[in-house]
């Protein structure tokens, strides 16, 4: 079973495709490849498709549910959830085509709230940063 497995979003809300590399809690790098067959590219924009900013927060925020809830000395949350965008910068628009290289730290966590600092990428042109807020609930024990 691939970390990538944890996500709870269907295939077709996953904005990270693979991961290059996995700090377990700590950090991660992640690839999404923009196919250009998404369905919001068709009306973002008729004729020149751009993938909207807050897809591109919400791939951070994925990545980072990933290294959250990948953490050996924490017990996954239920029901993670992005709860909170704060800094958020779009710098710059993917396109069909493009591979985006995705980052996420784990900056803090306090009981089920954890805050994630993440970067969107491409060709070295950067695209998005922001910090995010995610929540969840612990598991009880059995």
């Amino acid at each position: 079973m691939s970390e990538l497995d944890a996500l709870p979003h269907g295939p077709e809300f996953r904005f990270v495709d693979d991961l290059i590399s996995l700090e377990p809690g700590k950090q991660a790098v992640g690839r999404y490849r923009v196919m250009g067959t998404e369905s919001f590219l068709s009306g973002h924009f008729p004729g020149n498709p751009l993938m909207p900013g807050v897809i591109l927060i919400e791939a951070i925020a994925q990545l980072g549910g990933v290294v959250a809830q990948s953490d050996p000395d924490v017990e996954p949350l239920a029901n993670l959830l992005l709860t909170g965008v704060r800094g958020a910068k779009i710098l710059g628009a993917a396109v069909p085509g493009d591979v985006l290289e995705i980052e996420a730290s784990v900056e803090g966590r306090l009981g089920g709230m954890i805050q994630v600092a993440g970067r969107v990428s491409t060709g070295g042109r950067e695209l998005a940063t922001a910090k995010i807020m995610l929540s969840g609930e612990a598991v009880a024990e059995r």
